[in-house]
């Protein structure tokens, strides 16, 4: 199964760098370091009090009903938060993903999935988010759900609230939400966090250790 497209570049060096895309330019004072920086070993954030993967219900981009922990279990996920219209931030976490999973062994493919849940699920109705996660790789997830579920995964992860901000003239708005990719290992329990300006050998490098977690 082969992934594509390509962007990105930083890594971080601090315990945990939970960033707004509204409020991008924190996410520019974390500071960087090309060498791996957690006690073991990896290049993302590694969190000191692993958190467990949220049990919600949610819908995917094809409609049907998906429970986020037992339909991903045993795999490597990375669950990102964000919506369609982002400028930045979210395109540019999943063009990185894509094209570094096409560049990864099958063996290490078929064991990570990545899940992409709205943020914005009034204007990310199932075809729109089914055509933009499937734009970066067909194996994408594309999730959503009501406000409610999104939010309380959110709390769940320890990750900052949604923030809407206020619609214009023609009806358009923002939506800030957190900058970060959360790795989950495949005892289901989220213990690495990955900023905003990743880069793509930063993930080639830690998706072998996160595939080899536990084993």
């Amino acid at each position: 199964m082969s992934r594509s497209i390509a962007a990105g570049r930083q890594a971080v060096k601090i315990a945990r760098c939970a960033t707004l895309v509204l409020a991008a330019t924190a996410a520019a004072a974390c500071s960087r370091s090309d060498t791996p920086l957690s006690p073991h070993g990896f290049i993302g954030a590694e969190l000191t009090t692993p958190v467990p993967k949220p049990g919600f219900v949610f819908t995917d981009s094809r409609g049907h009903p998906f429970r986020l922990d037992s339909a991903t279990a045993g795999k490597v996920t990375l669950v990102f938060f964000g919506y369609t219209h982002c400028p930045d931030v979210c395109p540019i976490h999943m063009a990185n993903l894509a094209a570094v999973l096409d560049k990864m062994p099958e063996e290490i493919q078929r064991q990570v999935t990545v899940v992409f849940i709205t943020t914005d699920p009034q204007r990310d109705s199932l075809p729109v988010l089914n055509a933009w996660v499937h734009g970066f790789s067909p194996d994408f997830i594309g999730l959503t759900a009501p406000d409610s579920i999104v939010a309380a995964s959110e709390r769940m992860l320890e990750l900052p609230p949604i923030e809407k901000s206020a619609v214009d003239s023609a009806g358009n708005y923002t939506v800030g939400h957190s900058a970060v990719v959360v790795a989950f290992t495949r005892d289901g329990l989220g213990r690495v966090e990955y900023p905003n300006g990743t880069r793509q050998r930063d993930w080639a490098h830690d998706l072998p250790l996160l595939v080899a977690w536990g084993s």
